[in-house]
């Protein structure tokens, strides 16, 4: 990494970068969290879900139906696609690692596009949502969530100044389950539609879209982060309305499916499974999954508006859109209840990219969040150069798959979970193996539920042998915890506690 910093400070630029007759891209960044392979275009859900905005964006562009995260895990996820480095390489592992006094020295996604002159703005949730993961060095100007939704339950978590708890209201939990917690709710507020906090986030996107001048001038990095459909599935009326509960369709469950996973698997799924067997106790499986199908719809819905408003505003020709999810969401499927495990169920993602210029198609190699950074780098020519001043990413361009979904391309995704944990997924097969030697296989062409682990099978063990080159070679030790940290939100820097060093997160 330390060579990947040396290189982006000596390096020098053009001012532009481009010219009047050949304008830059814009680049329209659009996140979602939480957001599993239920989407119509993806086929994850065996019923019927609605969403037709995120359908039309990937006929207008490259669906990749083989992408995953880099780690389960919203912070270590969204560090890891925003630096393209991994955790293995950072040492950010978990949600209780801030990124910035940890990398002080490197240049995120949107800081080079800064750095490139690009107007960078973004609202909602990019990095992850919670106070100092959002430096104001990083953007020209940014909206943060401030969850006024449900400040009952996020005004405890988010710790910025704003943040002021208040009692629950009047009918929670909403779902009428006693003892699930507040995060893991859902049902309708009292409040109208426009006030949701995924509403403002995309007003703002679009105001920006809306008033933008002047064109071809200087180009925008714009960034929109939904929060659903992450829990609590707070969303509209009308969004449940489109689920009938009858027609409801529950993920297939394996009862003996547990019976051949190593003990270090079987802890990742037993993991808040307190929270589905209350669920299914309280016999409301179905009513929970239509409150997280209502709130995929719902985010649809706003990407739609965001999309909408790309196209009335004159830049769709010359703007890049990406659009992808942190990771995806376990529904009771290996008896498991939330994301952080490695099987496909809590790694495979929506991954969409349109180029202006490109052909739309769809792409089944196996691609990684990681490999964004590198991909916009090389679609707005910002970093050419020759193979040996290449920054050090842990990801590689899929520009040659946006040109060609079929190109030759033998490279497995590896996805993360804490340190020393890891999947290594190819075309065919998942290979897991844990910290403590556990080991699982499973063979997608003939199990794509990952029903029976073949880690033991003679037959495969040079399947496996191949898989298991692509592990991660060092394991960086973790980075700081925030206990190690005082942060000042006013003045957004960090100060070890241990060594008094400083950080600071705003421009002078």
């Amino acid at each position: 990494m330390r060579l990947y910093l040396i290189i982006l400070s000596v390096f020098t630029f053009s001012p532009w970068g481009w010219s009047q007759e050949s304008p830059r891209s814009n680049i329209l960044f659009l996140a979602v969290d939480d957001m599993k392979d239920w989407i119509e275009c993806l086929g994850g859900y065996e019923g019927k879900v609605y969403t037709p905005n995120i359908d039309r964006l990937a006929k207008r562009g490259m669906l990749f139906t083989n992408a995953h995260c880099v780690s389960p895990k919203c912070a270590p996820s969204r560090a890891s696609l925003l630096t393209g480095l991994r955790p293995s390489t950072t040492g950010l592992y978990d949600n209780g690692h801030w990124w910035m006094p940890n990398l002080p020295g490197v240049v995120t996604l949107p800081q080079h596009f800064r750095n490139q002159n690009y107007r960078v703005v973004g609202a909602g949730k990019i990095f992850h949502h919670t106070a100092g993961n959002h430096p104001p060095n990083q953007w020209d100007a940014f909206f943060r969530l401030k969850f006024l939704e449900d400040p009952w339950f996020r005004g405890v978590k988010l710790n910025y100044p704003w943040s002021k708890p208040t009692p629950k209201p009047k009918g929670f939990p909403f779902s009428g389950v006693k003892g699930l917690g507040h995060e893991n709710d859902w049902g309708v507020l009292n409040i109208s539609d426009e006030k949701y906090d995924d509403a403002l986030t995309v007003d703002y996107v679009i105001r920006f879209l809306e008033t933008y001048k002047p064109k071809n001038v200087k180009p925008f990095f714009l960034a929109c982060g939904l929060f659903r459909p992450h829990l609590p599935w707070y969303v509209p009326q009308k969004y449940f309305d489109q689920y009938p509960l009858e027609e409801i369709v529950l993920p297939k469950v394996l009862k003996s499916d547990l019976d051949d996973i190593p003990k270090a698997g079987l802890r990742f799924a037993k993991d808040r499974r307190y929270e589905f067997e209350i669920i299914k106790k309280a016999d409301k499986w179905k009513e929970a999954i239509r409150a997280y199908l209502a709130s995929i719809t719902c985010a649809d819905d706003r990407l739609g508006q965001v999309l909408t408003a790309l196209d009335k505003s004159g830049y769709a020709e010359n703007t890049i859109i990406v659009l992808w999810s942190d990771h995806g969401w376990h529904l009771g499927e290996k008896e498991h209840w939330h994301k952080s495990t490695l099987w496909e169920e809590a790694t495979r993602v929506p991954l969409i990219i349109s180029v202006p210029g490109f052909k739309p198609g769809v792409c089944q190699r196996p691609v990684s969040l990681l490999d964004l950074y590198p991909t916009l780098l090389e679609l707005t020519k910002t970093l050419e150069r020759s193979d040996a001043e290449k920054p050090t990413f842990d990801g590689e361009s899929l520009v040659p798959l946006l040109k060609n979904p079929q190109a030759e391309w033998n490279r497995p995704v590896v996805i993360e979970f804490r340190r020393g944990n890891a999947a290594v997924r190819s075309e065919q097969y998942r290979y897991i193996r844990y910290e403590d030697g556990g080991e699982e296989l499973y063979d997608h062409q003939q199990d794509p539920h990952e029903w029976h682990n073949l880690a033991s099978s003679e037959r495969h063990q040079e399947i496996k042998k191949k898989l298991k080159l692509k592990l991660p070679k060092k394991w960086a030790k973790s980075a700081l915890t925030k206990r190690a940290f005082e942060f000042d939100p006013h003045t957004f820097t960090w100060k070890n506690k241990k060594t008094g060093e400083v950080t600071v997160g705003k421009e002078n």
